[in-house]
């Protein structure tokens, strides 16, 4: 009965913030502005229309709901305050993991989307309509980003303004230099696009291949770090569902004994993942 009450609760909290968390319309914007580090992750882990305001809610709704499975499964006031913790970081986590699946998926496909744009340049197109015909030939994952540049360039006919707001949709650093190029061609000309797009898609191959050999090498880096820092927990979880458990985590020393082994958790487990991390090229003007 516990658990359908708290049900009941978590759902007239949602239908409640609803509002916020969906709002009924967003107003364009013809460039990107300054925006915070929640609107650039969001942005970067292709959310780009969910506002920051959105994903602080939802940070308190894990807290929340976290903390109050915590405390019905293990009544340990301690072990409560970490799970509200670590459900307030969940989204956020969950969100740079996206990033850098995106990015990784994204990454060898880059050079089919030059080759793409020098074979429609050589074959006479405009450079609107080359990157307009990619809503329709580029890889299906970038089909929706250019799909919206082609309804933007048509509807105002201002290449710049379009491309911009396809870079914001994008948001990948190879995205950036490819836009940034297509931008100075259309206002400097030159007839040197297509050499430059084929530098580029071979630059992006040779560093997409490099990486994702080492990534695959440097897996188990990950894979250590989340079962070092998962284990002591499912353990100490299960000490605490016994009665003289409880009571042992709920004295001082207990209290004293989660939150030393949570700081040493994180401590160990972003150490672990800095080891392992490859350095990402940044954004361009972003």
């Amino acid at each position: 009965m516990t658990f359908v009450w708290g049900a009941v609760l978590a759902a007239g909290m949602l239908l409640t913030l609803s509002p916020w968390l969906w709002p009924a319309g967003r107003r364009v914007v013809d460039a990107p502005a300054r925006r915070g580090r929640l609107a650039r992750l969001l942005e970067d882990a292709g959310m780009p229309r969910t506002s920051p305001t959105s994903l602080v809610i939802v940070a308190v709704v894990c807290t929340l709901v976290l903390a109050a499975v915590a405390w019905l499964i293990v009544p340990v006031a301690a072990l409560a305050v970490v799970a509200a913790v670590a459900g307030a970081v969940a989204p956020f986590a969950w969100l740079r993991a996206r990033c850098s699946r995106l990015m990784r998926v994204r990454r060898g496909l880059w050079p089919d989307v030059c080759d793409l744009l020098i074979a429609s340049v050589r074959a006479g197109m405009s450079l609107p309509d080359a990157v307009s015909s990619l809503a329709e030939s580029a890889p299906a994952e970038l089909r929706p980003s250019f799909a919206v540049f082609a309804r933007d360039m048509a509807a105002s006919g201002h290449f710049d303004s379009s491309i911009l707001r396809l870079k914001a949709n994008l948001a990948d650093p190879v995205a950036d230099r490819i836009v940034e190029t297509l931008r100075m061609a259309r206002q400097v000309g030159g007839t040197e696009l297509t050499a430059v797009l084929r530098a580029l898609a071979s630059s992006v191959r040779a560093d997409a291949a490099l990486r994702a050999e080492v990534e695959s090498r440097q897996s188990w880096i990950r894979g250590a770090a989340v079962l070092g820092v998962v284990a002591p927990w499912v353990i100490l979880a299960l000490l605490a569902m016994r009665p003289e458990g409880a009571r042992a985590y709920a004295s001082p020393t207990g209290i004293a004994l989660i939150v030393v082994g949570a700081a040493l958790s994180f401590v160990a487990y972003r150490l672990m993942l800095r080891l392992g991390r490859l350095s990402e090229p940044r954004r361009w003007f972003g």
